[in-house]
């Protein structure tokens, strides 16, 4: 059940918001930017565009401040701005979402004890192809579920819930491969 209490919590300041308020405007700045960043940057594997299109989302946000309707977090209103903008800049640079049929496995002789670091995955998550990172960061790290991210990606939900088994399967190959390879 959703605490709908929560949905408020920043009501005040996108009050102010509304009433033209820079000091509100740059507090909510504040407290989304580095996060809104990184999901811009894992979603474009580019600084560049996702410095360009955090700053683009936060002025159309602020721009169309009036249309929130307390209806989710501003949280979640803000990042569906921010997944809009970086779907739509992929499909303007005419990077095709390739949704690929099979991931090269590579086997593996010996099992070895698998230990990850946060930076090793990034890294690893970098290094997929432009659908399987996507769809990833979507689900596993933004929460979106398969049904969502079908809409967002105009593909069917079964094509998104195999592309993230196969994006999974991709990453885990790369992050042995580092591993093996030091």
């Amino acid at each position: 059940m959703v605490d709908f209490s929560d949905l408020n919590i920043h009501a005040s300041l996108i009050e102010e918001c509304r009433r033209g308020s820079s000091k509100a405007q740059f507090r909510l700045y504040n407290q989304y930017s580095k996060a809104m960043y990184n999901l811009a940057y894992r979603m474009m594997n580019s600084r560049e565009d996702a410095e360009d299109l955090l700053q683009e989302a936060f002025l159309d946000c602020f721009r169309n401040i009036k249309s929130f309707r307390f209806e989710s977090t501003f949280g979640a209103w803000l990042k569906s701005i921010l997944v809009n903008k970086c779907i739509n800049q992929l499909r303007k640079k005419k990077v095709e979402l390739v949704l690929q049929e099979t991931v090269p496995v590579e086997i593996v002789e010996e099992e070895q004890e698998t230990i990850y670091n946060t930076d090793k995955i990034f890294k690893g998550i970098e290094q997929l192809p432009d659908g399987y990172r996507i769809i990833l960061t979507l689900y596993l790290l933004e929460g979106y579920d398969h049904t969502e991210i079908a809409q967002i990606l105009g593909i069917s939900e079964s094509t998104s819930k195999s592309q993230y088994s196969r994006a999974k399967e991709k990453l885990r190959s790369i992050l042995l491969k580092k591993q093996i390879n030091g």
